[in-house]
């Protein structure tokens, strides 16, 4: 059983420009993700997914660069296109997709969720961060009654994909075109975990949770 990690990356971003390689607490934040699918044991195989070479000098030892076509840096660009190019590139028996953007996942949560494929059947897993609070969907309130308002420690807790990571079989993105399958491992993750950053806002509050973390 081969199993790949790949980390896409494009350093044209249009929110936060420059942010992939921006200094976040002393590092440039890609290099947060990249220790920590390097220290991964069960992964074969590690790539970053990147159109410019400028990359290779942040990739540490463990990793392979694989230059992808620029054509997947465009703004309009879906994150499934960019899976299609990656396992057309490198095949494999099971994948595992980070993100930049998330550098405070854990390694022992990856390995959490690529252990629950490998050994227990599950065709694929993902991260996700536990609601348990009044939610609403589409004007309606999604998992409580507003006649009968309980405490929300026994509200019905509402799972929220975090997009941290998502580890998939083959067969889920070949036949179903999905990064996730029909039997999936919900792999909960703290809300530092979750932590994303696409604007500003979010790099100053990534800032203030590392400088926390590192006291």
């Amino acid at each position: 059983m081969k199993i790949v990690s790949f980390i896409p990356i494009k350093l044209n971003n249009q929110r936060l420009p420059g942010k992939n390689l921006m200094e976040l607490e002393g590092k440039p934040l890609c290099n947060y993700i990249f220790n920590t699918i390097n220290s991964v044991d069960l992964i074969d195989e590690k790539y970053v997914y990147c159109s410019d070479d400028k990359i290779k000098d942040y990739i540490p030892n463990g990793i392979k660069y694989l230059k992808r076509d620029k054509y997947l840096d465009g703004f309009q660009v879906k994150g499934l296109e960019i899976i299609d190019y990656f396992v057309k590139d490198v095949d494999a028996d099971i994948y595992v997709l980070t993100h930049v953007t998330q550098p405070f996942t854990l390694a022992k949560s990856i390995k959490k969720g690529l252990e629950k494929v490998v050994y227990e059947g599950y065709d694929s897993a993902f991260s996700c961060v536990k609601l348990q609070d009044y939610c609403w969907y589409k004007g309606k309130p999604l998992n409580y009654d507003m006649k009968d308002i309980v405490t929300t420690q026994n509200l019905e807790p509402v799972y929220m994909e975090t997009g941290a990571f998502f580890i998939f079989r083959k067969e889920v993105f070949t036949k179903l075109h999905q990064r996730i399958g029909v039997n999936p491992y919900m792999c909960e993750i703290s809300q530092i975990e979750a932590v994303d950053i696409d604007t500003y806002e979010d790099f100053k509050f990534a800032e203030a949770v590392a400088h926390f973390l590192n006291k």
